[in-house]
């Protein structure tokens, strides 16, 4: 295995995570970046009044766009494991 197919699989690893971190991860910083001018405009400092909608926004994310997620994740392991006899030679 050459130098240039591990970096090429390293490559791809780290889109699909960035890609499948920041489906779950962006939604969930917009609520917070809300509650956070919402708190500063009526200065409540609530702990739960922030973590309760990233919690949940975080779950209907997960719930609409699992299948997807999960369909990207088995799409690129079953490409890895059918790479598997060109990588190795």
């Amino acid at each position: 295995m050459a130098p240039q197919d591990v970096l090429q699989i390293m490559q791809s690893a780290l889109h699909v995570i960035i890609l499948m971190v920041s489906v779950v991860l962006l939604p969930a910083l917009g609520v917070g970046l809300l509650v956070s001018m919402f708190q500063a405009a009526t200065q409540i400092n609530e702990q739960t009044l922030s973590f309760i909608p990233k919690l949940l926004i975080t779950l209907m994310v997960l719930a609409f766009a699992g299948s997807w997620l999960l369909d990207m994740l088995v799409n690129y392991t079953t490409q890895l494991y059918q790479n598997i006899p060109y990588a190795i030679g």
